[in-house]
């Protein structure tokens, strides 16, 4: 019997592969049934090589070492996270597994199904030219793991060699980051920096977000407010019901002088006034796109407090994994043509019982499905599947995407509005005072989340009506600075390099890949920027930190803080993705950049950039290590066994994930506790919806590896 080998991303979407073929064997790394293997990476299982494994004089940075640019790139397994000089086990045992499943003799197609965009594309080929089974690869091409579509994607699947586009953007962009990163981070970090102990990132993403960052920040900064004046007036009906005018001339109701509105209001206290115009207009407003995810990440992140784009976009993850929306990396705000039969049948399944049920009405309209708006992938819709049981945060996100779903399908929401322009007859004036009102006649889509609408009710008069001037005010005001960037306002700058309408729900639509960054990294950016203290955040604003505003002010190589410098570097990788441009050429231009950026680091005279405090360690020994019995003390990285170098293998991290996912760092008082009592209880601690909480933690080696897992209980044993 002929078998296939099915490649997936991650062991969640082998497992989706898995039961749409009703395969339920699993073995050590894959399934196996009838026809079919599927194995699976963690992502990406190669890595490029490090510098030093090209040259062993690279293994210490020194400035005569650059530029460094290998003259062919090499992949290795994926470097232990504890011990970079080491092969991480998991990934190390698992290729192994794919290997051998991909040479068995049984075996005659090899199919690939990671995720369809530049960097699925890359893991999967990488890890097959890799192992080199010289078998013909095929290309499982999806946006959603639902069983139906896993079955037609079997039978539609296109030769893995019509796909080297794509896989051509992807290795453009990881060659390109890793020579820009090891050069100008290495440069930068030995001309800029004063101390040891962390490195001064420089990236191609990095600096320009960071730029848009610092450019708010100075304009909020140099901002000179200015006063200015508007001139109020009440009036009152004659059945004695009142409404406010204000008092507008050439198009204007802000005045830079209080004197001229000053002799107004003097000139028309008493007098009469009259109804010169009155207008009622119907006005629809139409529901905001579909998501993509910079728009998924906007909303939720303004939305909802304590949430971050990189959050958003691990949800989203794991709510597509699990076979309940389609896939969230996309950059498109509609829906392909050929989705028509697809979204009545997505639609007609979560409408149903809805209290609005009746208004939700299918229609095939160039808002929702349009091709010429569809990149790569469509919009961020829900699956037939709908979801049993979600955590908090699953729940958010997928309402979120099913209501803006079902928005498209609601009545357009319509208001009137009302103008009214009242003169004062007897006063000749060049203005007139203007009243607006607004009614909300049909909610249609807003009554998905319960939108209210504050409406501004204006008395009912007529034209030509003799109306009493009641009250007058001159009412003085501050011209406001620039509001600093959210997370929200900072994808919107990202997702068309400034050139879309920023402050509206719809961002404009700009040339393919003309961006900074893809959907995909954005989130990881931003992340990435708060990591190395680049930028901060005050709540939701993000403001750049004094490493940030340095960096940008005396690092020379200023096309990488210029944003259509770093969107054409995107819109070349894209157009690599479709075959317009190629990879060498590109990689070409990368390298001859990264050259001549090293030399201008070099003969630069700048101060440094920041100065890092060198740390005095007390080597307080903490408690007994549980592993081997050795000291264990306090380290710049973590808390750690003195054995470590040799053999043992303990150490508590500073920076460790378990306890950063709950906004806390292990403290010496904590090693103390565990290592004396095996527990120790932690105040402060913070759960994903920012309440804070206690708990006992534990600290104890795995009984299948050598490592060490975190355990939580809320009462002490």
């Amino acid at each position: 019997m002929s078998m296939t080998v099915i490649l997936a991303e991650k062991p969640s979407v082998a497992k989706n592969i898995a039961d749409a073929l009703k395969i339920k064997t699993k073995q050590d790394g894959f399934y196996e049934g009838p026809n079919y293997i599927i194995t699976w990476a963690f992502g990406h299982l190669l890595q490029l090589y490090d510098a030093k494994d090209y040259d062993t004089k690279m293994a210490k940075w020194k400035l005569d070492n650059f530029p460094f640019v290998p003259e062919t790139f090499h992949y290795k397994v994926k470097s232990n996270p504890r011990n970079r000089d080491t092969a991480d086990p998991g990934a190390k045992k698992q290729i192994s597994i794919v290997k051998r499943l991909m040479q068995r003799r049984d075996v005659e197609k090899i199919v690939s199904a990671c995720d369809y965009d530049r960097e699925g594309q890359l893991i999967g080929d990488s890890i097959i030219r890799y192992i080199k089974p010289n078998k013909p690869v095929y290309r499982l091409l999806l946006n959603e793991w639902t069983e139906q579509e896993v079955l037609r994607g079997l039978q539609t699947m296109r030769p893995n060699t019509e796909l080297t586009p794509l896989y051509d953007a992807g290795i453009g962009r990881q060659w390109a980051d890793w020579v820009i990163g090891i050069n100008l981070t290495s440069v930068a970090t030995l001309r800029y920096q004063s101390g040891r102990g962390k490195v001064l990132n420089i990236g191609r993403v990095l600096l320009p977000t960071l730029k848009i960052i610092y450019d708010r920040d100075e304009e909020i900064r140099l901002f000179k407010p200015e006063p200015y004046f508007k001139l109020l007036a009440t009036f009152r009906t004659p059945d004695k019901e009142f409404y406010e005018g204000v008092y507008k001339e050439d198009k204007t109701d802000k005045f830079k002088d209080r004197e001229p509105l000053q002799n107004i209001l003097q000139q028309i206290q008493g007098k009469q006034g009259q109804i010169k115009d009155k207008q009622t207009e119907d006005k629809k407003e139409w529901c905001p796109p579909l998501f993509n995810l910079s728009g998924l990440q906007g909303y939720m992140t303004g939305r909802y407090s304590g949430w971050t784009s990189d959050k958003v976009l691990k949800v989203a993850q794991t709510l597509y994994e699990k076979k309940y929306i389609t896939y969230p990396r996309t950059s498109s705000t509609a829906l392909e043509e050929s989705l028509v039969g697809k979204a009545a049948g997505v639609l007609k399944k979560v409408a149903a019982g809805l209290p609005y049920e009746s208004e939700i009405k299918f229609t095939r309209s160039k808002r929702v499905f349009n091709n010429s708006k569809v990149s790569s992938h469509s919009a961020i819709i829900p699956t037939y599947v709908l979801p049993k049981r979600l955590t908090p945060d699953q729940e958010l996100v997928y309402a979120a995407i099913k209501n803006r779903f079902i928005m498209q399908f609601m009545p357009v929401a319509v208001y009137q509005e009302t103008t009214l322009e009242t003169v004062i007859p007897e006063v000749s004036l060049s203005g007139s005072f203007i009243s607006k009102g607004r009614i909300q006649l049909v909610d249609g889509w807003k009554k998905v989340e319960k939108q209210q609408t504050k409406e501004t009710l204006l008395p009912d008069v007529q034209k030509d009506m003799i109306v009493d001037t009641w009250e007058t005010s001159v009412t003085s005001h501050m011209t406001q600075p620039p509001k600093p960037h959210t997370e929200k306002t900072l994808l919107r700058v990202m997702e068309t390099c400034g050139k879309g309408k920023q402050d509206e729900e719809e961002v404009e639509e700009v040339l393919r890949g003309f961006s900074i960054g893809t959907p995909a990294t954005r989130a990881e950016t931003i992340k990435k920027l708060k990591d190395i203290h680049y930028i901060s955040n005050k709540g939701k604003e993000l403001h750049v930190t004094d490493t940030g505003r340095k960096l940008v002010d005396t690092f020379p190589v200023k096309p990488l803080f210029d944003l259509t410098f770093t969107g054409r570097l995107e819109k070349t990788l894209a157009d690599i993705e479709d075959a317009k441009v190629g990879r060498e050429e590109f990689l070409e231009m990368i390298f001859s950049f990264t050259k001549d950026a090293v030399q201008t680091m070099k003969q630069d005279e700048a101060a440094p950039i920041r100065t890092i405090e060198k740390q005095t360690l007390t080597y307080e020994v903490l408690g007994k290590c549980p592993a081997c019995g050795g000291d264990v003390v306090e380290g710049y990285k973590g808390f750690g066994c003195k054995n470590y170098k040799k053999s043992c293998s303990f150490i508590i991290w500073k920076a460790d994930k378990f306890l950063g996912s709950m906004r806390k760092k292990p403290t010496k008082t904590m090693v103390k506790a565990l290592l004396k009592s095996g527990t120790a209880h932690v105040k402060g601690l913070t759960s994903k919806r920012g309440k804070k909480f206690s708990a006992y933690l534990s600290y104890k080696k795995n009984t299948d590896n050598e490592y060490y897992s975190w355990n939580m209980e809320f009462e002490k044993k």
